[in-house]
C-alpha cells in the first residue's frame, strides 16, 4: 500500500515545483514581448506580472473543472486568499513590519472588500452556476480595467512607480521571449495536470474531500509566488508592491479563478464553504482593510499585528484537521 502512495505525492509536490517555475517564466517572456511591442509598463505590471503570479491558481482551477472536480478549484480559490494574507503577510510582517501608504491601495482594499461582498451574493443561493461565473469574469475585467485607468490617471502614485521600476528594460530579444511565453506556458499546463491529478488521488486514499485538498496542500502551494514577491518586496523596502501582491491575487482568485471555474462546471457548494471558509476569509479580508486603512494616511502591519495573522491561520488550519478527524 505504502508505495501506492508515492505516485500522487509525487504529482502533488513535482507539479506543484513545475507549476512555480513555469509561470515564472511565462511572466518573463510575456513582459518581455508586450515591452517589445510597446505596450504601457503599467499595464504589463497590472495584468501581466499581476496574471503570472496567479497563474498557478488559474490554470489548476481550469482542469479541475474540466476535470469535474469544480470543489478543488474553489478551495484552492478561497484557501489561497486565506494563506495571502493569515500567512503570507502574517509571515512577512514578522520579519519586518510593512507600511501602507499607496493612496491607490486605498481604493484597491475598498475595491477587494467589495468584491468579498460581491462574492458572497453569487453563493448565498448554495450554488455556481454558469451564468454567475461569466459574471464574475466580467466583474473582473470591469475592475482589472478600472485599475489601469486609475494608473495612467495616476502615474506618479509609489506603487505603480515601484511596479514600473521592478520591470526589467527591453533586453531580451522578442524571439526569446516568445519561447519563453510558449514553453511556459506548455509547462503551467503539464504541471497543472499533474497536480491535480495527484490531489484528487490523495483526497480518495485519505478519505477526505477535494474540497479540503484545494484548501490546504493546493491552495498553500499555489500561492508560493506570492509568498516569494512579498518577502522579496518588503525587504528591499517596497511594501506597497507587497501589499499590491497580495490585494491583486485576491481579486484574481475571488472573481475570475472562481469564476472561470464555474463557468466551465457549475456546481453544488458544500455546506462548510459558507459556514466556514468564506467567514474566514472574508474576516482577513476586513481586518486587512482596516490595517491597511490605518490613520493619519499611513497604515501599517506591525509584528504584533503579523503575529495575530500568522496565529489566525493556525486556527484555521486545526479547524480544518479537526473537520477531517471528526
Amino acid at each position: 500500500m505504502g508505495p501506492v502512495w508515492l505516485f500522487p505525492v509525487f504529482a502533488v509536490f513535482g507539479g506543484l515545483w513545475v507549476l512555480i517555475k513555469s509561470s515564472d517564466r511565462f511572466v518573463e517572456g510575456a513582459s518581455g514581448a508586450a515591452n517589445y511591442l510597446g505596450i504601457s509598463p503599467i499595464v504589463i505590471g497590472m495584468v501581466i506580472v499581476g496574471f503570472g503570479t496567479s497563474a498557478p491558481e488559474m490554470v489548476v482551477s481550469v482542469f479541475s473543472a474540466l476535470d469535474g472536480k469544480p470543489a478543488l478549484a474553489l478551495g484552492n480559490a478561497f484557501g489561497s486568499n486565506i494563506a495571502n494574507i493569515a500567512l503570507i503577510l502574517g509571515f512577512t510582517a514578522l520579519l519586518k513590519p510593512i507600511l501602507v501608504h499607496s493612496t491607490i491601495l486605498r481604493r484597491e482594499l475598498p475595491l477587494l472588500a467589495g468584491v468579498t461582498i460581491l462574492s458572497f451574493l453569487f453563493l448565498v443561493d448554495g450554488q455556481l452556476s454558469r451564468t454567475d461565473g461569466l459574471l464574475m469574469i466580467v466583474a473582473f475585467a470591469c475592475a482589472m480595467s478600472w485599475t489601469v485607468w486609475i494608473s495612467f490617471k495616476r502615474p506618479h502614485d509609489e506603487l505603480f512607480q515601484t511596479i514600473t521600476e521592478e520591470l526589467p528594460g527591453n533586453v531580451v530579444p522578442l524571439k526569446k521571449s516568445l519561447l519563453n511565453l510558449g514553453l511556459g506556458l506548455v509547462l503551467l499546463v503539464v504541471s497543472s495536470r499533474l497536480l491535480v491529478w495527484g490531489a484528487v488521488e490523495l483526497a480518495i486514499m485519505a478519505g477526505i474531500s477535494e474540497l479540503i485538498v484545494g484548501l490546504t496542500v493546493v491552495a498553500i502551494g499555489t500561492s508560493l509566488p506570492e509568498m516569494a514577491s512579498t518577502i522579496a518586496a518588503v525587504r528591499k523596502g517596497e511594501h506597497d508592491l507587497a501589499i499590491g501582491n497580495v490585494v491583486g491575487s485576491n481579486l484574481f482568485n475571488t472573481l475570475a479563478v472562481v469564476g472561470i471555474a464555474s463557468s466551465i462546471s457549475p456546481f453544488k457548494l458544500d455546506p462548510e464553504i459558507l459556514t466556514r471558509d468564506f467567514p474566514v476569509m472574508a474576516a482577513l479580508t476586513l481586518s486587512l482593510f482596516l490595517i491597511g486603512w490605518g490613520r493619519n494616511g499611513k497604515g501599517r502591519i506591525n509584528r504584533v499585528e503579523g503575529g495575530c495573522l500568522l496565529l489566525s491561520f493556525i486556527g484555521y488550519s486545526s479547524w480544518l484537521i479537526w473537520s477531517v478527524l471528526n
